[in-house]
């Protein structure tokens, strides 16, 4: 489903239907192994934006009205590209608790409402998802971890969407300067989506540390294993400290993060 507010809303239903199912249905379907069609391209997403390397992507100041539409496209992209991910670990990883189902189908559902909200930030200023140019860098991870839930756990939310509560601060400040009213609903957006996006993190750090007890891994050093071997981008401070611990890590992994 490529269409953006179709796939908004088909999130939606999703997650409404998953309420309705009690555990037992819910374990049998996701009991069952699933596979990509057949000639089919996931995940499914528009023409544009045009995917260009990260580097390639220009950088605009938000205090232009050119510039603070790239911005809110910017955050459009990563909110798009974050339902595809959650609800590419629903589909893809069979014979785990139901649980498991359940929070990334919430994520999705959240992930939407995400960027319905910025979206129509976006038109407000005169453009639309797709106007800007776009990087791959969330969906690339995807694919290097497809054939382990561990290592998407690790290095997806723990870690390429964990990045999003250390810059979202940033941000706003940024915005706060602009102080227009556009860019002040962006602020409130933002608020939501820092809010949302601590109880996203969260699941993927509940779900990393049930995988490495089952395993019987250490989850740091496991995770710096992962990251070594998966070529995860080197996390850089700020780090919004406070965030991160109301997500689940602990201080031995905000350490490790400030001595890497």
């Amino acid at each position: 489903m490529a269409e953006p507010a179709a796939k908004q809303a088909a999130t939606h239903a999703l997650q409404q239907k998953v309420l309705l199912v009690d555990d037992a249905a819910l374990a049998t379907e996701a009991a069952v192994t699933l596979h990509p069609p057949l000639g089919g391209t996931l995940p499914g997403r528009p023409a544009l934006p045009r995917l260009v390397p990260p580097g390639s992507v220009p950088q605009r100041s938000p205090f232009t009205l050119q510039g603070l539409a790239a911005l809110l496209h910017a955050i459009a992209h990563i909110e798009f590209n974050a339902i595809n991910l959650a609800l590419d670990a629903v589909w893809r990883f069979p014979g785990m608790p139901c649980d498991f189902y359940r929070d990334w189908v919430r994520v999705a559902d959240e992930e939407a409402l995400h960027f319905g909200l910025v979206r129509s930030e976006l038109q407000a200023l005169g453009h639309d998802y797709g106007d800007f140019d776009a990087h791959d860098g969330l969906w690339e991870m995807c694919v290097k971890t497809q054939h382990d839930v561990t290592a998407r756990m690790a290095l997806v939310p723990r870690t390429l969407e964990a990045r999003g509560l250390d810059a979202t601060p940033l941000i706003q400040a940024r915005l706060r300067q602009v102080d227009t009213d556009a860019a002040q609903r962006a602020i409130g957006v933002l608020d939501i989506i820092l809010r949302d996006e601590i109880g996203h993190v969260a699941v993927g750090n509940r779900w990393y540390a049930w995988l490495c007890a089952r395993q019987g891994l250490q989850p740091v050093a496991h995770y710096r294993q992962l990251t070594r071997l998966h070529r995860a981008p080197r996390l850089r401070p700020p780090f919004n400290e406070a965030a991160r611990l109301a997500a689940g890590f602990t201080r031995q992994e905000l350490d490790d993060l400030h001595a890497s």
